[in-house]
């Protein structure tokens, strides 16, 4: 299940699915450092840590897989990416407010180019979800009535209202 037959990555969404894997990437870094910082004994507790640790890899391996299915066009992706960029963006926030530039600089550019990636209108023309071939086929064949049978009666219309 790749790209839709026809159609091209615009060159924006390619950006968005950069974001969303440069993320990834970051959140496998805030995990080593955690893991050296609960090595070292820097943590509060160590379970806490490991915890933590684990939920880290969890959402890294889930916006990894997002970022995948960006890059092969799938439209399911569009929601769970936008959201991970507007949480982003608000951690990136609350980081720079706690002064810690060097962790929030990077995510509030990497959210801001993921949603502008994801929000273009050649990208949301590429995520959008196709009409579903059954109400095309429905609306394109006409209502058949039954054939009437040796024996059968023949029942009057219904009388149906919109």
């Amino acid at each position: 299940m790749g790209m839709r037959s026809g159609e091209g990555r615009p060159p924006l969404l390619s950006l968005a699915a950069a974001a969303l894997a440069l993320e990834a990437v970051g959140l496998c870094v805030a995990v080593v450092a955690n893991l050296i910082d609960d090595a070292a004994g820097r943590t509060a507790t160590a379970s806490n840590a490991a915890g933590f640790i684990a939920l880290e890899v969890i959402v890294a391996i889930g916006v990894a897989l997002i970022a995948v299915g960006v890059a092969r066009v799938q439209p399911w992706t569009r929601t769970p990416a936008v959201l991970i960029q507007v949480i982003t963006g608000i951690i990136a926030i609350w980081l720079l407010q706690a002064h810690r530039y060097d962790w929030g600089v990077p995510a509030l550019v990497l959210a801001l180019a993921g949603l502008a990636g994801l929000l273009a209108p050649d990208s949301l023309r590429a995520l959008a979800r196709p009409a579903p071939a059954e109400e095309e086929a429905q609306e394109k064949t006409p209502e058949r009535t039954p054939e009437k049978t040796p024996g059968q009666r023949q029942r009057p219309p219904v009388n149906r209202r919109s």
